[in-house]
């Protein structure tokens, strides 16, 4: 055991050209603990509202949107923002999500969205494709705030109540189905079923 150490700690001392390799491995780990806490904090700061407000097409068309809804203003004071929504919770999702916003990005770059009519165009595109990841992640970052265990059913509207006792049972249906429009302003709905 002990020669077994004497010649590791020969080859971490035996210098490559110019370093040892135990300060390469040292200057690696550190360099590593570093790029970690680098990604993590931009992870974070692409998580805040200011971030997504910070270009104009959010700014003036679905924040002020979302300003007018019970997720930006209600009895309780509890607010979701726009991460709240648009990203999900967990490291590995939120890491995915990030990857595949950078096409949002690209658009913001060549300005496909850059005027109000432009956003309008485009809207039921965005729209849809936010329903349909949402429906394949069965509504996780709504449940991430709203949970069928903590519902009372009897305070709820009787319809709601029906709907939510239903899914809770079982079905192929998630938060997202019945809830299009929450928190945005619908897009053109014609030809579609709600």
């Amino acid at each position: 055991m002990m020669g077994w150490l004497k010649r590791y700690w020969a080859i971490l001392r035996k210098p490559s050209v110019h370093f040892s390799l135990g300060f390469l491995t040292l200057g690696g780990f550190l360099a590593g603990i570093i790029f970690w806490g680098g990604f993590n904090t931009a992870l974070e700061v692409t998580n805040t509202e200011q971030f997504c407000i910070g270009c104009h097409e959010m700014e003036v068309n679905v924040y002020e949107e979302l300003k007018e809804t019970i997720h930006y203003t209600n009895r309780s004071g509890v607010r979701a923002t726009c991460s709240d929504c648009h990203v999900p919770h967990g490291w590995t999702h939120k890491v995915a999500r990030k990857m595949e916003a950078s096409k949002e990005v690209w658009g913001w770059i060549f300005g496909t969205i850059n005027t109000p009519e432009k956003f309008e165009n485009k809207r039921r595109e965005l729209a849809e494709r936010e329903w349909h990841r949402l429906k394949a992640n069965d509504s996780l970052e709504c449940r991430n705030c709203h949970e069928f265990d903590s519902m009372d059913f009897t305070l709820q509207d009787p319809r709601a109540a029906n709907a939510h006792s239903t899914a809770l049972a079982g079905g192929d249906q998630t938060c997202i189905d019945c809830h299009k429009g929450i928190a945005h302003r619908l897009p053109d709905m014609t030809g579609v079923s709600r």
